[in-house]
């Protein structure tokens, strides 16, 4: 487990040197918002375009896997929402706060990270986690909070979801990426040098821009933030673990996998999205900076504990 921790151990020193260099002002809020978007609409999206254009949609999709991380992250959403509502929360925070509990930071620490620690042969199944979150979960609270308010769903609902998932840089050059792949298109050398180069910048700057970016979020309701990194960063991995080990099997690689995801902290885009819709972003930004905290240990334990090293 020491060798474990020690190999995470530079990437969360990225994190606590975004966090100094936020804390102190050397980057204001401005330049960390440039950051993320940079990390977000390019870097990020080469990596993924050039992991995803060597796959298949074979290789991929994992209807197995899919269904394991679905049935286990709908039981944990359940019971965080089961838990929003018995506080007499409305429906919108209890969509936000079951968020938090089942949504890891897998695009900006998960990618970079897992890949570099598991090896290439995690790709495909990170991949597939990322788009099952942004796809079902991510649509899920937008439709939750917009039909609350609205008292009733609407086509509109649906359309907006829609636009946003077409409009994730994430999902769009996951998507070009297996057409890319699909087609048996060929990858121009410049191109696979350029995306190649871009692509590196994602780890560094995702990881720099999340501890920046945790530099200016403020504590609200720490009893109910600790309840929601405790549920993230262990009843997630653990009904994750037993799912995809016991109840439904999938391959021992790809479940291991599938649990050290897990095991990542609440992922920022539900501070963005919390704070959209106004909905409790401070108890969101908390849980999001207990959670990265604690996740030094968490994830080390997790990857030792599933023997992947």
């Amino acid at each position: 487990m020491l060798s474990v921790f020690l190999e995470t151990l530079p990437f969360f020193a990225l994190i606590a040197l975004g966090y100094w260099a936020g804390r102190t002002r050397f980057f204001t809020p401005e330049a960390t918002a440039y950051l993320t978007r940079f990390v977000f609409y390019f870097a990020l999206s080469a990596m993924l375009f050039r992991f995803s254009a060597n796959l298949t949609l074979a290789e991929v999709f994992d209807g197995r896997f899919v269904l394991a991380y679905l049935a286990a992250t709908g039981a944990v959403y359940l019971l965080a929402t089961g838990v929003a509502l018995l506080r007499r929360r409305g429906i919108d925070e209890a969509a936000v706060e079951a968020q938090c509990a089942v949504i890891g930071n897998v695009g900006f620490l998960g990618v970079p990270m897992l890949v570099l620690l598991l090896g290439e042969d995690a790709i495909g199944p990170v991949m597939l986690m990322l788009a099952v979150d942004l796809i079902v979960f991510g649509s899920l609270i937008v439709i939750l909070i917009t039909g609350a308010r609205d008292g009733r769903m609407s086509p509109a609902i649906l359309r907006t979801v829609g636009a946003g998932l077409l409009k994730n840089p994430m999902i769009v050059s996951i998507s070009l990426g297996l057409a890319w792949s699909g087609l048996r298109l060929p990858m121009p050398q410049p191109l696979n040098d350029f995306v190649t180069i871009l692509g590196a910048a994602a780890t560094p700057g995702a990881l720099f821009a999340i501890g920046a970016s945790l530099a200016t979020k403020s504590a609200e309701r720490i009893e109910v933030a600790a309840w929601l990194a405790f549920a993230k960063l262990v009843l997630h991995p653990a009904a994750v673990a037993l799912t995809a080990l016991v109840l439904i099997p999938v391959e021992p690689y790809a479940a291991g996998v599938m649990i050290a995801a897990a095991a990542l902290p609440v992922a920022g885009n539900v501070f963005i999205l919390a704070q959209h819709y106004g909905v409790a972003p401070q108890r969101v930004s908390t849980a999001i900076f207990l959670s990265t905290s604690l996740s030094i240990l968490t994830i080390s334990t997790v990857i030792a504990l599933v023997g992947m090293r």
